[in-house]
C-alpha cells in the first residue's frame, strides 16, 4: 500500500502530486494491465530485447 505523509503546511496539491509520482514510478497500473491476459514467455524475451535494442540505438546516437 502507498501511504503519503503530508507535511505541515504543504498544500494538498503538492501531496497529490507526489502522491501520482510514486504511484507511476512503482508501475501500478502497468502490472495490473499485464496481468490481464496471460503473455507466452518467447513473446516476454522478444519485446524485452526489441526495448533493449531501442535503447542500445538511443546510446548509440547520443555518442555520435
Amino acid at each position: 500500500m502507498l501511504k503519503i505523509i503530508v507535511k505541515d503546511g504543504e498544500n494538498i496539491e503538492r501531496a497529490l502530486k507526489r502522491y501520482k509520482r510514486k504511484h507511476r514510478n512503482i508501475k501500478v497500473m502497468q502490472n495490473l494491465r499485464e496481468g490481464q491476459f496471460f503473455t507466452k514467455p518467447s513473446v516476454k524475451r522478444r519485446r524485452q530485447v526489441k526495448k533493449a535494442a531501442y535503447i542500445q540505438n538511443l546510446r548509440d546516437q547520443e555518442e555520435i
